[in-house]
Parts: structure tokens; C-alpha cells; sequence
């Protein structure tokens, strides 16, 4: 089978515009998360954290350039991602526009985030809304399509919090299945009102910035971002750059709840053993795991005892969760990002605001950061229904 690697990266999230400014912000043990929203108007503004991307919608639309009404500010991160990643791979209009490169691409909240803008239109506009093309979930790979042209095989994926992560497996796999020679995977989501009600109905917010895998976790802080990656076939990368290999990944589901994992762990623990499987590597071969690390009593429980039933003796692990809040959608492919700068600089990034180990599972997360010789890097992405992803990324 080809092997895949990474040829370009791109990333905007709260702790920074790029893949430089989010380096340098994990190496520093920085968060982005703080109760200073003031994208939109919500009663949660002041009282919850929330991991904010710095550039208001205004100063986006100017920085892009786009000229289109109705276009989301996820669309926005996307772009701005896009075209980081793009351009770090060398690729040229004609080469994104080929027929053999695919986008694939991944969101939960899509055009959602502009719910009120489309509800007011709907009652006042008779021509309808400029926002109603943006509401489908697809409209951010629409969006890029148009854009740039795009003629290969494009895809949206929503399998919530695995979203990216599954965009990437699929992208790997139209490669190795020789639907594409190329392929733009990634995600992103932006932070919207729609999103904030529900997971505030399910009692899962925390009012504090989030404590990972820490006994008195209180829940999560979302967050907003966009992260894509570009895989291409190890033939093709003759003469570039490349930071990683995506080494192995696995989905799994273990159908136990809508919004939890099931006790026994079994989706977080088939995700991971099938990652190693796709991989031909053993427990022992991975020297870190970048967790999904939520916050949420459920959550890191649950992966805790997946990890402990799986490796029994597991190797460092953290979240970046309280660095830049939970991107839902973009997730995967954030982390990915993260996890392929550990590689490329050989060091580990910290679990911030850890103070005491979970009771029943008593792991404790790297929680400063490291110099130390990463080969394996395995990243989970968990998601509502069950829905469990692993990526394994290999030094190149």
C-alpha cells in the first residue's frame, strides 16, 4: 500500500494565525481561553470561557479578501487555514484545481453560526437571505470549490468531535485506493450561539478554564479554529518538504449513548488498537499520545481507562483542550497539526491546569513541557454517538 505523508500544514486557532504563532504558543504553555467574547451577543459572554480566535469577522473578510455576501465566518477560518497549508505544500492553482487533488473537509457547526442572521432574514426578506447557500454544512468545501476551482473529489464529513480526523482517514484512503494524488483534508468551526445553547443544556460548559484528566474537572470550554493538512503519496514528495507520515488510523464506534462514551471504554479502546493495527506498530513503539482530553467527568475518565486497558502502562499523554478550547469539528485536525509539530521538534507540550490525578484511574498527564525523541505519535478524537478516531503520525 502507498505510504502517506504530510506536505503542508496550516492552522489558526486561539492561540494563534498561524502554524509559527501556535508553536511558539505550546512551547510557552499558553491559553487562549478567556471570558471575552465579543463575536456575537450572548448572555455567556461574561459568565464562560471560551477559546476565541483574536481576529474579529470584519478584519477577516479584509485579510481574505472576499468580496461574497453570506459567506460564515467558519468559512473564514477554513480559508485562512487552507491556504496556510497550500501554500506551506508549494501547490499552485492548477495543482489544487486538478482533477487528481481531493478536499475533504469537516465541520459540525457549518453556516449554523449565522442562525439568527438567516431567522431574521426569513422574516423580513422576500428575495430570501444571503445566508441560506451558507447554512448547509457543505458550504465551506462549497465555498473552497469555488474558489479555487476545485475539480477533484470533494467531501464534507460531520461525525461531531471526530469530524477532521475522519476527513483525514478519508483522504489517506482516496489516495491509497488511487482516487487522488492529492489530498487537502482538514476542518474548522467557529464559535456561534447554536452551539453554546446546547452544550450548555447538557451541563457540560465549564465556568472556569478547563482542568484535563485533573479530579475536579468541571467540564469544557469551546473553542474555535480551522486546521488543514495536505497528504500526498510518498512517490510525489520527491525533493519536498514533509513533516510527518500518517502511519495508521482506525474509526470505531461503541454505540453506547448519544453525548457519552461507554463505561468500559470500548470505542475509545477499539479506535486506538485498530490505529496500531493500520500501523503494524506495538503499545511500546508510541511515545505519545495527544488525548482528546475534554475536561468532562465522562470523557477523561473513560479515555484514561481506555489507554490503561490498552497499554497497561501508557506512555505521556496530555490535552491541549485548555490551550485552545474544544473545536469540535476542527478537533482533529487541530491536534493533527500539534502532533506533527511534536515531531518535527522532538518535544512534548504540557496538559495545562492539571493538580491532582482522577481517583479511579490515577494517570497523570505530562503537564510540563518536554525536550524528548518522539517517533510515534498516536491523536485521539472522540465524538458524540460514540463516534472514535485515532491517527498515528510517524516521524518522517
Amino acid at each position: 500500500m502507498n505510504r502517506i505523508f504530510i506536505t503542508g500544514i496550516g492552522i489558526i486557532s486561539a492561540i494563534g494565525n498561524s502554524v509559527a504563532e501556535n508553536h511558539l504558543a505550546l512551547k510557552e504553555a499558553k491559553s487562549g481561553i478567556d471570558k471575552k467574547l465579543d463575536l456575537f451577543s450572548t448572555k455567556f459572554a461574561d459568565t464562560l470561557p471560551f477559546g476565541r480566535v483574536k481576529i474579529n469577522t470584519e478584519n477577516l473578510i479584509n485579510k481574505l479578501r472576499i468580496t461574497d455576501t453570506g459567506i460564515t465566518r467558519t468559512s473564514m477560518l477554513a480559508l485562512h487555514a487552507f491556504e496556510e497549508a497550500v501554500a506551506d505544500a508549494g501547490l499552485s492553482n492548477t495543482d489544487i484545481s486538478n482533477m487528481d487533488t481531493a478536499l475533504i473537509g469537516a465541520s459540525t457547526v457549518g453556516g449554523m453560526c449565522l442562525t439568527d442572521e438567516l431567522f431574521v432574514d426569513a422574516n423580513k426578506c422576500e428575495q430570501g437571505s444571503d445566508y441560506t447557500q451558507s447554512y448547509d454544512c457543505a458550504s465551506i468545501c462549497l465555498f473552497l470549490q469555488k474558489r479555487y476551482k476545485m475539480n477533484g473529489i470533494i467531501n464534507s464529513i460531520n461525525t461531531a468531535c471526530s469530524s477532521s480526523a475522519n476527513a483525514i482517514m478519508f483522504g489517506a484512503s482516496l489516495i491509497k485506493n488511487g482516487f487522488a494524488k492529492k489530498a487537502i483534508v482538514g476542518g474548522a468551526d467557529s464559535l456561534a450561539k447554536f452551539t453554546i445553547n446546547g452544550f450548555n443544556a447538557l451541563h457540560i460548559l465549564s465556568s472556569d478554564i478547563c482542568t484535563p484528566f485533573d479530579e475536579n474537572r468541571k467540564g469544557l470550554n469551546l473553542g474555535e479554529g480551522a486546521a488543514f493538512l495536505v497528504l500526498e503519496k510518498e512517490e510525489d514528495t520527491t525533493g519536498k518538504n514533509i513533516y510527518a507520515e500518517l502511519k495508521g488510523y482506525c474509526n470505531a464506534n461503541d454505540a453506547y449513548h448519544p453525548s457519552s462514551l461507554s463505561e468500559q471504554a470500548d470505542g475509545p479502546f477499539l479506535s486506538m488498537q485498530g490505529a496500531l493495527n493500520s500501523a503494524n506498530l506495538n503499545t511500546t513503539d508510541i511515545d505519545f499520545i495527544n488525548a482528546h482530553g475534554t475536561g468532562t467527568e465522562n470523557n477523561d475518565e473513560v479515555e484514561s481507562k481506555a489507554m490503561i486497558r490498552l497499554f497497561k502502562n501508557p506512555p505521556a499523554f496530555a490535552s491541549s483542550k485548555a490551550n485552545v478550547g474544544h473545536t469540535l469539528g476542527a478537533a482533529g485536525a487541530v491536534e493533527a497539526v500539534f502532533s506533527i509539530l511534536s515531531l518535527k521538534y522532538q518535544e512534548a507540550y504540557p496538559n495545562l491546569n492539571f493538580k491532582k490525578e482522577i481517583s479511579t484511574t490515577g494517570l497523570t498527564p505530562l503537564h510540563v513541557y518536554k525536550k524528548m525523541p518522539v517517533q510515534h505519535i498516536m491523536s485521539n478524537s472522540f465524538g458524540f454517538g460514540g463516534n472514535c478516531s485515532t491517527l498515528i503520525f510517524s516521524k518522517a
